[in-house]
């Protein structure tokens, strides 16, 4: 990807940064010349990740751990700081999901969900703080419509993505004042993602009906998000949950996307 931003002197970690959509976020870094560690449960996919990112920028570090251990999280953030001596930037993006109703769904469901997506990413924040809190810093967390629009079979991710939002405006008050932004990025249908093949409750194209700008979103264009809110053209932004989504939250059901 190439572009106006140059991140030659920064390093960034991204947390769930081994597919998807956090994987196309932490290349878009890695190709404007930041450090990049990524963080994941499957070491296969980290060993991957790592490899595929030093191809395209500064050598990248890769890190096993499960964004439900506090300690294993810490553990990661903290090798990865004392390899490259600061973090300025932090994107927390893992995340997990499924269809079910709420009749149907049990209490380690609702948890499960709730855990990875809210425990997870309040856990990777606090283990990054002290080394976040300097000016410029910037923390992204990776949300979901599902915060504010009410997705029926979804209430766990529903749950999570609206504390995860809030987590986002609250740590932005707190940590604004040391110099941190912290803000979210909401995508929306995303093309190729794991959350639109599987959780999709209708086709591509007509989700891509419903949707203001008529297509479904790219990994690129939430990429290109992340590096613009992480930039100095951003650094009065804070406390922000910015819809990329081509418009399509502006419809009360946004076509029932996963």
């Amino acid at each position: 990807m190439t572009g106006p931003f140059d991140y030659s002197t920064k390093t960034v970690f991204v947390s769930g940064g081994t597919s998807g959509i956090n994987l196309a976020i932490a290349k878009a870094f890695a190709a404007a010349g930041a450090r990049v560690g990524v963080m994941s449960r499957n070491p296969e996919r980290v060993a991957a990740a790592a490899a595929s990112l030093s191809a395209i920028g500064p050598q990248a570090r890769g890190y096993t751990a499960d964004v439900r251990n506090f300690e294993a999280v810490t553990a990661a953030i903290d090798a990865f700081a004392l390899e490259v001596s600061r973090i300025d930037v932090l994107v927390s993006g893992a995340a997990g999901n499924f269809l079910a109703l709420a009749r149907d769904l049990s209490p380690n469901g609702f948890k499960a969900v709730v855990d990875i997506d809210l425990l997870g990413t309040f856990q990777v924040m606090k283990a990054a703080y002290r080394h976040l809190a300097k000016p410029g810093a910037s923390v992204i967390n990776i949300s979901a419509p599902q915060a504010y629009i009410p997705f029926e079979m979804q209430v766990h991710a529903c749950a999570a993505k609206a504390g995860v939002d809030q987590v986002t405006r609250v740590l932005a008050k707190e940590w604004g004042p040391e110099g941190v932004r912290v803000n979210s990025i909401s995508p929306g249908p995303i093309a190729g993602t794991e959350g639109l093949d599987r959780l999709a409750q209708s086709s591509q194209a007509d989700i891509a009906g419903h949707i203001p700008l008529r297509r479904c979103g790219t990994v690129d264009d939430i990429a290109r998000a992340a590096l613009f809110l992480a930039s100095d053209m951003a650094s009065y932004v804070t406390g922000a949950v910015l819809p990329v989504d081509g418009g399509w939250g502006l419809s009360a059901s946004g076509g029932q996307a996963g």
